[in-house]
């Protein structure tokens, strides 16, 4: 097993920033972590301000990693005391490769206090406020809304995997926690799609490359699951939206 080395060599090498606490979120905590597909998804909660020294300093952390089986895969969120209260607020992120921007959202939040892997520190419950019901339900539908069905309408991102996957799993999660109120795995979500009615040719795909041994697509494949997945998901993110919008 390559993971617990990285992660092991991410904290030691994170300590000389006095984090706080170094949590794990999404499959690798939730129990669903298959490794060299899934992403290892992290938040860190520095002590003190960000600074432009600070960012030098984790920029040339992270690419000291790079030459680390799947170290491609591991993202990071960085939060301090003074920001990870605000939902909204956009926080300096690795991930692909790169420094970015991204807020750590409601969902990612109730992760971390539903099933958060704490690997240094303190645990989510002493730093983190509560996610309220109805803050995780406007996100979700938000999500669903403003992010989503948009997307759908473009038509050359749904040939690649990961919009597939991300799109059609995106929606069973937000259908389970806008209908039951919890979070659910990619595999749990996976069965719900079927329930759900999506397209069955898609979901095997899904699952054949996410816990079998994937084959490699021809183009004409993915042309056909492209538009079995954006005639599926388009109406269901309607009626989702109407439902609970």
């Amino acid at each position: 097993m390559t993971t617990t080395p990285l992660l092991d060599g991410f904290q030691h090498a994170l300590l000389p920033l006095r984090p706080r606490a170094l949590w794990a979120h999404g499959s690798l905590a939730g129990g669903d972590y298959q490794e060299g597909r899934s992403d290892l998804d992290l938040i860190a909660v520095l002590p003190g301000p960000v600074t432009p020294g600070t960012v030098r300093r984790l920029v040339g952390l992270h690419r000291r990693l790079r030459r680390e089986p799947l170290a491609a895969k591991l993202h990071c969120t960085y939060l301090t005391p003074a920001t990870l209260h605000d939902v909204d607020r956009s926080h300096l992120t690795w991930a692909h490769g790169r420094v970015m921007r991204r807020p750590v959202t409601p969902v990612t939040r109730r992760e971390l206090h539903a099933f958060g892997r704490v690997l240094y520190g303190e645990t989510p419950a002493a730093l983190l406020p509560p996610v309220p019901d109805r803050q995780l339900a406007d996100f979700v539908v938000r999500d669903q809304r403003d992010f989503w069905r948009p997307a759908v309408d473009r038509a050359r991102l749904w040939r690649q995997d990961v919009w597939v996957d991300l799109g059609l799993l995106t929606l069973a999660r937000a259908t389970v926690t806008l209908r039951d109120g919890r979070l659910v795995s990619k595999r749990e979500a996976l069965t719900e799609l079927a329930a759900l009615g999506a397209p069955a040719e898609v979901v095997e795909d899904i699952t054949r490359r996410r816990y079998g041994i994937p084959e490699p697509a021809s183009t004409a494949w993915l042309t056909r699951r492209a538009e079995l997945t954006r005639a599926y998901l388009g109406p269901a993110i309607d009626a989702l939206v109407a439902a609970y919008g």
